[in-house]
C-alpha cells in the first residue's frame, strides 16, 4: 500500500525577511519541535530579492551528480546557488537555515505525471462527463501540483493534457505553489491519420504552447500493449518534431513498438514492458533515453480499483494484465541498468491517487530492480534534467544552477526509504517546505 499523504505531511514555515538565523532542533525524526502553519495557497515563500542572501548549512550533500561534500554551506542569492564551501562566518545581512544532520539532495524531477487526473467527491476517476465544473478540477489539479512538491519534486513534466497549460503558466507566472512543470498538452494517439497530418498536428501543439511531444506507438498495457501506429508514422512526428526543436516522449510496450520509435529517431521512450534485450541495446546504441516504471503505477491502480473498474479500458482483464506486469516492470529495469551505455531515466506515471508518492519507484529500483541507490537519485536529478534538456539549469547542487534543494530525514545511500520524509523544500531559492 502506498504510505498515506497524511503520514508524509511536513508542517510548513516560510522564512521572514529579517528573521533570526533558523537551526535545527536536536537530531532524530521525532525530536524536533513541530508547528503548523496554514499558509494561502499564493503566499508561500516568498521570493528572495536580487539582493537577499540565504545560507544553507549541510552536514551531508549528494549533489545529483554522484558526488558527496560534508559540512558545507550552500550559499543561495535569488534563485541561483553561488557557492557552495567549507562552513564558516554568515555573510553580513544574510540568514542562515542550519539543516542540521539532514541529507541534502537537488529537487527531484519526476519526467512522466498526470497531475490533472483525481479523483471527485463521489470517489471516482474524474471523468468529462461527471459533473464536476472547471474550477473544482482546476483545484484538484493544484491540489496534487502541491502535493508533489512537498513530496520534495521540484520539476515534472506532464504527459498530456490541454488543461495542463494553465496549471503549468500558473505556478510558472502567478505563484501558484507546485514543481516547475513541462507539457506536451494532448498526445498524438489518432493512427488513421496520414504522416502529413501527423506533422501538421506536431506544428499545431508547438503553436499552442507544448514544450514537448507525446506519442502513443502502442495500446495501453491494459489493452496487451501491441504497436499501433506505423513506422513511418513515427518516422513523421519524430522527425517533425526534431525540425521544431522539440523532444518526443514515446509510449511502447511491445518490443516492436520501442524498436519502432528508436528507429525513427524519438528521444524518450516509457514503460517498455515487454521489452527485449536487443532492443535495450539497440536504445543503447541510438542514445534513447528509457523510462520504465517500476511499481507505483501499478500498486496505485490496484490499490485503487473501486475508482477505477468500469471506466474505459480498467476492466477485470486490464487489471489482471497490470498484476501480471508486476514482476516483469522490475526484471525490465534490472536489464536495462545492466545494458552498457543505456540511459535509464526516472518516471513514475503517477496518475490519480499517486501524487505525492511520486519516490516510491526510487525506493523500488534499489530494493527490487537492484539499482545503486546513489545511481537511482542521479536518474531522477542530473540524468533528468539532461533529458529535458535543463542540465544547465537544475538537476544538481552546483554553482549556477537554480537553487532547488531539499532534504530529508536519514541517508538515502544507507536506506534509500529516506525519500519518503521530505522535510525541507527549496524551489528557485523560496523555501516552501522546513
Amino acid at each position: 500500500m502506498i504510505p498515506s499523504a497524511e503520514a508524509a505531511a511536513r508542517p510548513l514555515r516560510a522564512p521572514l525577511k529579517g528573521a533570526r538565523p533558523c537551526r535545527a532542533a536536536p537530531s532524530g525524526h521525532g525530536k524536533r519541535t513541530r508547528r503548523a502553519l496554514l499558509l494561502g495557497l499564493l503566499t508561500i515563500g516568498a521570493p528572495l530579492s536580487a539582493q537577499d542572501t540565504l545560507v544553507i548549512r549541510a552536514a551531508n550533500v549528494l549533489d545529483g551528480r554522484g558526488g558527496t561534500q560534508h559540512n558545507v554551506d550552500i550559499v543561495v542569492v535569488g534563485s541561483r546557488i553561488v557557492r557552495i564551501a567549507p562552513r564558516g562566518p554568515v555573510p553580513a545581512g544574510a540568514r542562515l537555515v542550519d539543516l542540521g544532520d539532514r541529507t541534502v539532495l537537488p529537487g527531484l524531477i519526476d519526467a512522466h505525471v498526470h497531475p490533472v487526473w483525481y479523483f471527485n467527491r463521489k470517489n471516482r476517476l474524474h471523468t468529462s462527463d461527471d459533473g464536476d465544473t472547471p474550477a473544482q478540477s482546476a483545484l484538484a489539479a493544484a491540489a496534487n501540483a502541491y502535493a508533489t512538491l512537498m513530496a520534495g519534486f521540484t520539476t515534472i513534466q506532464s504527459v498530456g493534457s490541454r488543461s495542463d497549460a494553465d496549471l503549468r503558466d500558473w505556478i510558472g507566472t502567478q505563484g501558484l505553489p507546485g514543481p516547475r512543470m513541462l507539457t506536451s498538452l494532448d498526445p498524438l494517439t489518432d493512427r488513421s491519420l496520414s504522416p502529413d497530418s501527423l506533422r501538421a498536428l506536431v506544428r499545431q501543439r508547438k503553436a499552442q504552447g507544448a514544450d514537448l511531444i507525446k506519442i502513443f506507438a502502442s495500446a495501453s498495457i491494459r489493452e496487451g500493449g501491441q504497436q499501433t501506429m506505423s513506422d513511418s508514422q513515427l518516422v513523421a512526428m519524430c522527425g517533425e518534431a526534431k525540425a521544431l526543436g522539440l523532444r518526443t516522449l514515446v509510449h511502447a510496450h511491445s518490443a516492436a513498438a520501442v524498436r519502432a520509435a528508436t528507429l525513427a529517431g524519438c528521444t524518450e521512450v516509457e514503460h517498455g514492458i515487454f521489452v527485449t534485450q536487443e532492443v535495450l541495446s539497440l536504445m543503447a546504441a541510438h542514445a534513447t533515453y528509457f523510462d520504465p516504471q517500476c511499481a507505483l503505477v501499478f500498486r496505485n491502480y490496484l490499490d485503487n480499483r473501486s475508482r477505477y473498474l468500469g471506466i474505459g479500458n480498467y476492466t477485470d482483464s486490464g487489471f489482471a494484465a497490470m498484476e501480471r506486469a508486476l514482476p516483469l516492470a522490475a526484471a525490465d529495469i534490472r536489464m536495462a541498468l545492466a545494458t552498457p551505455r543505456l540511459k535509464v531515466v526516472y518516471g513514475t506515471d503517477a496518475v490519480a491517487g499517486a501524487d505525492g508518492h511520486n519516490a516510491e519507484d526510487l525506493i523500488c529500483r534499489v530494493e527490487r530492480a537492484g539499482e545503486a541507490p546513489m545511481h537511482a537519485i542521479m536518474a531522477a536529478t542530473s540524468l533528468n534534467a539532461e533529458a529535458m534538456g535543463l542540465g544547465t539549469l537544475i538537476g544538481a547542487i552546483a554553482p549556477g544552477l537554480e537553487a532547488d534543494i531539499i532534504a530529508v530525514d536519514g541517508d538515502p545511500i544507507r536506506d534509500i526509504t529516506a525519500l519518503r520524509r521530505v522535510s525541507f523544500v527549496m524551489k528557485s531559492g523560496r523555501i516552501v517546505r522546513y
